[in-house]
């Protein structure tokens, strides 16, 4: 158990050295576009369900995705590709915009954005769509001014590290962002670079850049072999007389995904990789008797015998790809079975994955390649790095959408949560998280307040309040919004302390702090699918209800914990401050003295069951105060105001 924890230690004290480190990503960009439908039919024409468009969104895709993984991470992330001047394109922008990449894409008018458009009913994905023509090359024009961007960006990258070279990922998926120009220009700066990752379809077209990391699949690997000419394999741990053909066929798809299918002869196999297969690309298979594989452009037999699978023989020619590549590692992906990784001395190392639906899987790939490439760059092992990476995309699966790694999830697989939860975050990383998570699929859950002294009613509260969607959003008033609503004597306690007493609960996901005396900029920038806030009044009384239904979302009120308030327990601890001093209620007016009253969604209220602004002495509002005008104030379950019509009471101090 001790050594588990150390390790796990280790591994956190990796992800936390790479904060910061600054990583250039070039290549081909896409935008990925996830459409969600129901199916309760067959139409009459055809034997085809029949979709009710629900929900629609966007993500970024290849190049993208990686840049948007790395600045999840917890790198300085900057993309240089080139993007359509067309919707899609605008999209893209968004979504790194969202995501907190330097966005350094280079407009290319009348050349479309890459798109791959999915359309799932339930949690299988029934067809893609894409356009976004790879033929269509760069204009000389669009070539120059990409290296124009690059060189620039490589410039602004070495000045913010303080003069440190910055490290380069490229992801060559062959839909023409990276022209023979392009890849002539990187080669001959390779030494601008500290660390250079390559992920890319056919690696021999980067023959002398010398990287420092490969992440070629199992395809693309058996593709580069059969085209350097190898002929044999003789190993003590893999099978002999492995023979590789090599059809003039190139690939011209984005990042790889492939499918298990029927191997020659019938045989199939059922629990293997899922996914598909690239254009010119046949099935993928494996066989309980050996190994048989047809990739693009290469064709692999092996009559291996019992018990031979990918993982063996790629590990056996481990030593080949990395002289044929000129990199220091290698790391062949094997999709649900993991990967295996070798450099020049150890021995290789070999991580495993968990069979997941296709839906969830997309985009993995990229959650791997930026976490690898940060560890190496951080100058972790190579061990480290390959667990860490293989840690990265299997935790990114749990849902359907393009995959996305955030530091803090990786943390916390290694049970090393952040400082104060995971849970807190800063106002401006708030909306890109929050599209992180809609892009899987969930429901977003917002309410505020002050939290002043937390005690049961609040965590009761919360813990109703997180059973309403997917995920918990609490904002927190600063502590000048608090003295400004509540008084001079308030907070009890500071910000720091408020805001980590609530990302510690396991029902909160996350907490951010506001300055404002309102939260309807964080509504705005939210757009909560619900909105809560405590009482016992209809939610169209909430004064943010007009707000969050122009939103599209909804309001929900829930009741109190009897007997429980923050006004109470500072009452009480006043009390006992004062010996044989009258109760400190008793000496002030009953309704001179009652500073403003709160109400759930107003001006200083918490939201839940803090919504008395106490000032001066502090005391609670009681049964016959009056509110304001016609309006007799009932002392509630809670001590807090309540007018016996069921009406929320004013905001305001009493007259």
């Amino acid at each position: 158990m001790a050594r588990a924890a150390a390790e796990q230690l280790r591994l956190a004290d990796v992800v936390q050295s790479w904060l910061g480190r600054p990583v250039l990503v070039i290549g081909d960009a896409m935008l990925d576009e996830w459409r969600f439908a129901d199916s309760d039919r067959l139409c009459r024409e055809a034997p085809a369900p029949v979709l009710t468009l629900r929900r629609r969104i966007s993500a970024a895709g290849g190049a993208a995705n990686t840049a948007v993984n790395v600045a999840a991470l917890g790198g300085r992330s900057v993309l240089v590709a080139p993007v359509g001047a067309d919707v899609a394109g605008d999209e893209l922008h968004d979504c790194l915009d969202r995501a907190g990449v330097w966005d350094r894409t280079v407009s290319q008018p009348g050349r479309p954005t890459p798109v791959k458009r999915r359309m799932l009913a339930g949690d299988q994905i029934l067809l893609r769509e894409d356009s976004g023509d790879p033929d269509d090359p760069l204009t000389d024009v669009g070539v120059d001014c990409l290296l124009t961007a690059l060189d620039c960006a490589t410039e602004e990258l070495r000045a913010a590290a303080g003069g440190a070279a910055p490290t380069l990922v490229i992801c060559d998926y062959g839909l023409g962002a990276l022209p023979a120009p392009v890849r002539a220009w990187l080669v001959a700066h390779r030494s601008r670079y500290a660390t250079v990752a390559l992920d890319a379809h056919d690696l021999a077209d980067w023959r002398g850049l010398a990287p420092t990391v490969v992440t070629p699949s199992f395809a693309e690997a058996s593709r580069l072999l059969a085209r350097a000419g190898t002929a044999g394999l003789t190993t003590a741990d893999a099978p002999t007389d492995l023979h590789l053909e090599h059809p003039e066929v190139d690939p011209t798809e984005g990042p790889s995904e492939l499918t298990m299918g029927t191997a020659p002869g019938g045989l199939r196999r059922t629990d293997g990789p899922t996914g598909e297969p690239t254009p010119g690309e046949d099935r993928v298979a494996m066989t309980r008797d050996g190994l048989s594989v047809t990739g693009t452009g290469v064709t692999v037999n092996a009559d291996a015998g019992a018990g031979v699978d990918r993982a063996v023989l790629a590990e056996s020619r481990l030593a080949e790809l990395r002289a044929h590549t000129g990199a220091d590692v290698v790391a062949v992906t094997l999709d649900t079975d993991g990967a295996v990784v070798g450099g020049a001395e150890g021995r290789p190392a070999r991580s495993h994955s968990t069979p997941v639906p296709a839906s969830h899987a997309v985009g993995a790939g990229d959650a791997y390649l930026a976490t690898m490439t940060l560890a190496l760059a951080a100058g972790a092992p190579l061990p480290t790095a390959a667990q860490l990476a293989q840690l990265a995309a299997t935790s990114t699966v749990a849902g359907t959408g393009t995959c996305v790694c955030r530091r803090d999830d990786l943390l916390a697989a290694l049970g090393r949560p952040t400082p104060g939860g995971s849970a807190l975050v800063g106002a401006e990383g708030l909306t890109g998280i929050i599209a992180e998570h809609r892009r899987n699929g969930r429901s977003i859950v917002f309410t505020n307040g002050c939290f002043d002294v937390l005690h049961r009613g609040h965590v009761r509260y919360l813990e109703q309040a997180s059973a309403l969607g997917d995920l918990l959003v609490v904002a927190v008033n600063s502590d000048d919004s608090v003295r400004r609503l509540k008084g001079a004597d308030r907070p009890v306690n500071p910000v720091e302390d408020r805001t980590a007493l609530l990302a510690a609960l396991s029902c909160v996901d996350h907490v951010v702090v506001f300055e404002e005396d309102s939260p309807a900029g964080l509504i705005e920038a939210v757009r909560p699918d619900v909105y809560v806030k405590g009482g016992d009044y209809p939610p169209d009384l909430v004064p943010e209800a007009p707000l969050v239904q122009r939103l599209g979302g909804q309001v929900r009120t829930l009741g109190y914990v009897p007997d429980r308030s923050t006004s109470a327990i500072i009452d009480r601890i006043r009390a006992h401050g004062q010996s044989g001093v009258t109760d400190t209620a008793d000496s002030v007016g009953s309704v001179g003295s009652v500073g403003s009253i709160g109400t759930p969604g107003s001006e200083g209220s918490d939201g839940s069951v803090d919504s008395v602004d106490e000032m001066g002495a502090g005391r609670a509002v009681v049964a016959g105060d009056t509110v304001a005008a016609g309006q007799e104030a009932a002392a509630g379950p809670d001590g807090v105001a309540v007018s016996r019509a069921g009406v929320p009471p004013t905001t305001g101090k009493a007259p």
